[in-house]
């Protein structure tokens, strides 16, 4: 029998990789801390501990870049996730009686 064997583009390397290729991962978003004049430092690393999980050496930093650049990153999550904490964290700040802003942006 003369001709190539059907089954041999089952195993085909090319085929294989060109679709993974095609197979992107969800875009993710920064979740970002604007900074205000009158949220205390040490509420924001209360809220940074508490609503992103982070260690309070890590919380400190991200409070000393939200307040020396007038913006911090505590995360990048999907957009779902990221839009949840942007919805808490500006609930609690509100709540809280601080005019303190959190945003998402595309990383």
């Amino acid at each position: 029998m003369s001709g190539s064997n059907p089954f041999d583009t089952l195993y085909d390397t090319d085929a294989t990789t060109a679709f993974k290729s095609k197979t992107q991962e969800p875009p993710l978003y920064k979740v970002i801390l604007l900074n205000d004049d009158f949220t205390p430092m040490d509420f924001v690393v209360d809220l940074i501990m508490s609503f992103f999980r982070k260690s309070l050496d890590d919380a400190t930093r991200i409070m000393f870049n939200v307040h020396n650049d007038g913006r911090g990153v505590c995360g990048v999550y999907p957009r779902e996730i990221a839009e949840t904490k942007v919805f808490e964290v500006n609930t609690h700040a509100h709540r809280s009686g601080y005019p303190l802003k959190c945003l998402m942006e595309q990383d």
